[in-house]
């Protein structure tokens, strides 16, 4: 396959259709779910880099990153601008500065592919797919990463979604990245083309075969589950003169709930710190224990810590109360929302460097499930729900999963509904039901396989209910996490290696 010498080149022809490529791709995910695009931009991207020497093909591929998180991560304006106060140029130039930097990743990791892999043996078919693999894998942690818009994820519901409790989203990725390679190959009229095209179609064959197979069981009773939608106005929802009328909201809508199994109110439901209202839940806590419910609850936490300015660590928390009680810390923080990097110099510039609840502190590492029920309920808040190996990890020790959210933050834009599409996939990654409660949308509770039981509207205030069957059992990506796919990835890259390298197409 080759495009037109202009498109190929080095010049800004190729850039701009690099660029247009990027900006598909996320028309692959939610909620637009065009999934064949997930095949098709990598595809293009791999045409667009094929002749160039590295520092160009660099270019190109930043240019590709430029697109895709240009319009798959344009919530970030919504955040900075209606909720940050930043102007509108301001908000501007913030959105494009976070967007040409995370470009870097693949800009980066295609330089190093057009530098070492790509004119071995097998450079093309598995050195292509083994660098989006690793790129995707590489965003995802560093500098706390980014794990958002993986191609792997437009295969929820296609037919790639078999392979999800093996191999996780990457290794999902991994096989639209091999077929793009292979449908190259094939277009190109390469050698060993037909035969790559012939694996790749085993894939997708086999991904409907897997889908039949029950990694998990049920164990135990199903649950009945009632979420409250508060719908509290962001701008509202840190002012000290509002705590009353907020909890108020929450007491009144739950007060028909009283007696279902778990009650359940979104990230941050009660705006001040767990020690200041104690008194105010103290009925909350009695009327759960005579309803033989169990309420969690999004809500801050601290700790005593003399060597902090402020003299305690603040925490983003989840509060069991009722016959049981636990709390969860959260430990992966958002950038700028919950805590600002270079506070020292940033905090006081604007508005949004300083936005309510944004110097929390990570939560330890190693933290026990919560216990509700007799049950193991792996918990994770807001943004933690993105990171696969995160939740995979916390699902080997649970039955149960559930994550709370205030989606308020990405307005009315694609980025609640890109959330919840990762969130589904968590649950058919790791075989458990997910219990998704959010502030304003879109609260719902998902079975093990991925799909939505219950679901309510978004910029709502109202109740959801319904049941899940806790399961027991382990997925393999449960078990192994991400391994499998990194070494899909990188072994038969290896292997080629010892392959006589064949002469120069």
């Amino acid at each position: 396959m080759n495009f037109p010498g202009r498109l190929a080149g080095p010049g800004i022809a190729g850039h701009a259709a690099a660029l247009l490529a990027g900006a598909l791709l996320p028309a692959a995910l939610a909620p637009f779910d065009i999934w064949p695009l997930a095949v098709l931009c990598p595809l293009a991207l791999l045409a667009l880099l094929r002749r160039l020497r590295p520092g160009a093909a660099a270019l190109r591929a930043w240019s590709f990153g430029v697109g895709m998180f240009g319009t798959g991560a344009s919530w970030v304006y919504v955040s900075i601008h209606q909720y940050g106060s930043a102007p509108v140029p301001l908000a501007g130039v913030l959105t494009l500065l976070f967007c040409l930097g995370l470009a870097l990743f693949p800009a980066f990791t295609f330089w190093a592919w057009a530098r070492w892999l790509r004119e071995r043996p097998g450079g093309v078919l598995f050195g292509f797919t083994a660098a989006w693999v690793l790129g995707e894998w590489w965003r995802g942690w560093f500098l706390t990463g980014f794990p958002w818009l993986y191609a792997g994820y437009s295969q929820l519901e296609a037919p790639l979604a078999g392979w999800a409790p093996l191999i996780g989203v990457l290794g999902i990725g991994l096989i639209l990245a091999f077929t793009a390679a292979a449908l190259y190959l094939t277009l190109a009229r390469t050698r060993g083309g037909p035969a790559a095209l012939a694996a790749s179609a085993l894939l997708w064959t086999a991904g409907p075969l897997l889908e039949r197979i029950d990694w998990t069981g049920p164990t135990g009773e199903p649950l009945s589950v009632a979420m409250v939608q508060g719908n509290i106005a962001q701008e509202l929802k840190w002012e000290p003169g509002q705590l009353e009328a907020i909890l108020d909201t929450y007491v009144a809508m739950s007060e028909p709930l009283w007696g279902t199994d778990l009650l359940v109110w979104p990230e941050a439901a009660v705006p001040a710190y767990l020690d200041l209202v104690v008194e105010q839940l103290a009925p909350l806590a009695a009327r759960a224990v005579d309803s033989g419910s169990t309420l969690l609850l999004g809500i801050p936490t601290r700790d005593a810590n003399e060597s902090k300015r402020r003299g305690f660590d603040a925490f983003n928390s989840i509060a069991v109360i009722g016959a049981d009680s636990g709390l969860y810390h959260k430990r992966r923080l958002v950038p700028f929302g919950e805590y600002v990097p270079l506070e020292s110099v940033l905090r006081g510039l604007i508005a949004f460097f300083d936005l309510p609840m944004s110097s929390f502190s990570s939560g330890p590492a190693e933290q026990a499930p919560l216990t509700v029920r007799g049950l193991r309920v792996a918990p994770s808040i807001c943004y933690e729900i993105v990171y696969p190996d995160l939740v995979g990890a916390g699902a080997a020790q649970a039955e149960l999963l559930l994550t709370v959210s205030n989606d308020t933050w990405f307005g009315a834009s694609i980025g609640p509904l890109q959330h919840l599409q990762m969130a589904r996939m968590r649950a058919l990654e790791t075989g458990r039901p997910l219990i998704r409660a959010t502030n304003n949308g879109i609260s719902a509770l998902i079975n093990e396989r991925g799909r939505v039981l219950v679901r309510g509207g978004q910029f709502t205030q109202e109740i959801i209910r319904g049941e899940v069957q806790p399961t027991k059992g382990l997925t393999p990506f449960a078990r192994w996490g991400s391994w499998c796919a990194l070494l899909l990835a990188v072994l038969p890259l290896l292997a080629a290696q010892r392959v006589r390298r064949p002469a120069r197409r």
